[in-house]
C-alpha cells in the first residue's frame, strides 16, 4: 500500500494518505480537523493551496470551486490525491475534527422497500458496530459507478452493523439507477464514514425542529431517533416540517409515529407547495414552500430553539437566510450540511 506524506504549513500537524483516499478522507481518517461539509464537490469547503508537490485532480469543473479560485490555483480536498509528498496550505479548526474517526467496512444490501413513488430505502449489514452521529452521512462505493456518492443514515448506531439509507431516485442518476434497478439482495458495496457536521447535539436544553424536503427525511428521522433514543424528548418538544411538492410525495410520520414521544412532543407538520398537481386526494393541509410553514407556526419564538434541516439547495438556502438574517437565531443553533 504506498503512502504520501502531507504537511499542513504553519501548522505542527502532518498526515499520511493511503491508495483510495483523497486528502480530506485521509485528513479525517488521521483526525484532522480538516473544513469540510460535502465530501462530494460541490461545497467548496475543503478548499486549499497547494504548495509543493502534485496531485490528481479527480474534478476539475467541481462547482465547488469558482473561476477565481482556478485563478489562484485552489483545489478541493475531497476531489485531490496526491501523488507523492504534499505541503498544503489550510487553516484547521477543532470544530471539524471527527469525534468517530471515519472507517471503511464492506456491506451487504439485506432489504429495499418503497417509501414513496420515487424514494427507498436501503438497509445494509456490516461487519462490527454501526458507529455514528445522529444526523450524519456516509459515502457509498456502488458498482458501476464511478465516485463514491454521499447519504445520509436514516437510523441511529447500533451495534448489529446496520446502516439504512432512504434515497430518493434521480432522473438519469448513475448511482441511483444502479441502487434502484441493478443492486439486489446479498450483493456487497463500501461503506465509508461517518461524515458530517449537522449531527445531533445531545448537550442542547432547547427545543428542538427539523425540517425535511425529498430524501432530507433520512437525517431528519436520524436526528428525531437519536432524541427519543437519548431521551431528551423527555422536556423537550420536536417539531417535525416535511415540505413535499405534491401528495403523492408527502412522507415521514409513519416513521415518527413508532416512536413513543409521538403527539405529545414529537410534531409533525406536512406541507406541499403544489397541492393539486396529480392530486388523488383533496388537499386540506398546510400549502406553500415548508420555510414559510416553520415562519407561520413558530412566529417570533424562532431564537429558541435548535434548528437542523436537510433537502434541496433552495430549501436549505430560504431557511439559512430567514432564520440567521430575519430572526437573527446564533449560527451555533443551526445545523446542516450543504449538498448539490
Amino acid at each position: 500500500m504506498t503512502q504520501h506524506q502531507i504537511l499542513i504549513a504553519g501548522e505542527a500537524q502532518a498526515f499520511s494518505q493511503t491508495d483510495g483516499d483523497t486528502l480530506l478522507r485521509a485528513a479525517l481518517r488521521a483526525g484532522v480537523g480538516f473544513p469540510y461539509e460535502c465530501s462530494s464537490g460541490g461545497c467548496g469547503s475543503c478548499k486549499f493551496e497547494l504548495l509543493e508537490g502534485e496531485v490528481e485532480n479527480l474534478w476539475p469543473e467541481a462547482p465547488g470551486l469558482s473561476e477565481r479560485d482556478r485563478r489562484k490555483k485552489r483545489l478541493l480536498a475531497c476531489q485531490c490525491r496526491a501523488k507523492g509528498p504534499l505541503r498544503i496550505s489550510v487553516r484547521t479548526a477543532a470544530e471539524y475534527r471527527p469525534s468517530i474517526v471515519p472507517q471503511r467496512r464492506q456491506a451487504e444490501l439485506v432489504d429495499a422497500s418503497a417509501i414513496t413513488h420515487d424514494i427507498h430505502e436501503f438497509r445494509f449489514q456490516a461487519p462490527g458496530h454501526a458507529d455514528f452521529l445522529a444526523g450524519q452521512y456516509a459515502l457509498l462505493s456502488i458498482p458501476g459507478v464511478p465516485a463514491p456518492r454521499a447519504y445520509s443514515m436514516s437510523n441511529i448506531a447500533n451495534a448489529h452493523g446496520e446502516w439504512h439509507f432512504q434515497i430518493r431516485r434521480v432522473a438519469d442518476g448513475k448511482a441511483t439507477d444502479r441502487l434502484f434497478h441493478h443492486l439486489q439482495k446479498g450483493d456487497s458495496i463500501e461503506i465509508d464514514g461517518p461524515y458530517g457536521l449537522a449531527h445531533l447535539r445531545e448537550t442542547s436544553s432547547r427545543d428542538i425542529v427539523c425540517v425535511a424536503g425529498g430524501s432530507g427525511l433520512a437525517p431528519m428521522l436520524s436526528i428525531a431517533r437519536g432524541a427519543s433514543q437519548a431521551g431528551m424528548l423527555k422536556d423537550r418538544q420536536l417539531h417535525f416540517f416535511y415540505g413535499a411538492r405534491t401528495t403523492n410525495d408527502l412522507c415521514g410520520e409513519n416513521f415518527l409515529r413508532e416512536l413513543p414521544e409521538f403527539g405529545e412532543r414529537i410534531h409533525y407538520y406536512p406541507v406541499v407547495s403544489q397541492p393539486e398537481e396529480g392530486a388523488q386526494v383533496i388537499w386540506s393541509g398546510a400549502a406553500g414552500f415548508v420555510h414559510e410553514h416553520v415562519k407561520r407556526t413558530l412566529g417570533q419564538r424562532m431564537s429558541q430553539f435548535e434548528f437542523y434541516f436537510a433537502g434541496p439547495p433552495p430549501m436549505t438556502q430560504s431557511l439559512q437566510e430567514m432564520l440567521m438574517l430575519e430572526y437573527r437565531v446564533p449560527f451555533d443553533q443551526v445545523h446542516f450540511d450543504r449538498f448539490f
